[in-house]
């Protein structure tokens, strides 16, 4: 695996560039994420499959995101990234708010072989707000040492039910910087709102006419610790009636530990779709 920077629409975007022969799958990550909230999936795929795990301008390692942020502008980040790369017929995997950029950029590339949408690329209402907003303001507290940061999101992620491992603490550590005597998210909280905004801005219906290759989502109907799903059934409900080729898979993961465990349930499904294309 080699780590990458290539300029896209005027500005950097950061990747992990692992190898591999069958086909190229490009990853994105969730609102909050970076290219290693994918780890699972690479650790999976690599080796049979060029596996590159971006991360989305705004988060990690890439270039600031714009100030009229959105999945449009990012989806358009990702047409680019794909023509730099002179990548033809990829694999599309997308979490989260991931999987809305996804499905869109299949919805304006011809050529794209399958899409696999984790848990995204839906219908959203106050349901989803009630559940996402009271933890964006982590990004814009400053705090003492990385360690403290790492400690909070230790302590909320236990709140949404996923267990505490390296890898996760290795995440934490990866998306902070030191600033001006401090330590903060490397994200913007203003601009993260924003692009949590463009999520009611989607129309799945649109999107999905649009949409020809075969469509792999999986639906995480677990509990996050206390709260409910993230997304219910009712909003998928325009995904599946629109898309023409979908195969929908409902796992017992919630929203956070169907990328943070290692989902056995999960990855039998992706392989099978994915020797289907």
């Amino acid at each position: 695996m080699e780590y990458q920077s290539i300029d896209v629409n005027g500005s950097a975007l950061y990747f992990a560039d692992y190898p591999g022969e069958k086909g190229t799958i490009i990853a994105v990550h969730g609102l909050t994420g970076n290219h290693m909230q994918m780890h699972y999936y690479a650790e999976l795929l690599k080796g049979e499959y060029r596996f590159i795990s971006i991360d989305l301008k705004g988060r990690g390692n890439s270039a600031p995101a714009p100030a009229d942020t959105g999945i449009e502008l990012h989806t358009q980040d990702i047409l680019a990234l794909l023509d730099a790369l002179n990548i033809e017929r990829p694999i599309l995997m997308g979490y989260s708010m991931g999987a809305f950029i996804m499905a869109n950029v299949a919805s304006k590339r011809q050529d794209v072989k399958g899409v696999i949408l984790l848990d995204g690329a839906a219908t959203c209402t106050d349901h989803q707000r009630q559940i996402v907003e009271p933890s964006l303001g982590r990004i814009s507290k400053p705090y003492d040492t990385a360690d403290a940061y790492v400690e909070e999101i230790k302590a909320i992620y236990g709140r949404l039910g996923v267990e505490w491992t390296d890898h996760l603490a290795s995440v934490g550590h990866y998306e902070i910087a030191e600033k001006d005597g401090h330590w903060e998210n490397k994200s913007n909280e203003d601009k993260i709102r924003l692009d949590f905004q463009s999520f009611y801005d989607y129309n799945p219906v649109k999107v999905f006419e649009n949409v020809a290759c075969p469509i792999l989502l999986i639906h995480s109907t677990g509990s996050i610790g206390a709260m409910p799903a993230l997304f219910l059934a009712e909003s998928y409900a325009e995904t599946l009636k629109y898309a023409k080729n979908i195969w929908k898979f409902t796992s017992n993961s919630n929203h956070y530990t169907l990328v943070f465990e290692e989902r056995k349930d999960v990855n039998p499904v992706i392989l099978r779709f994915l020797e289907s294309l």
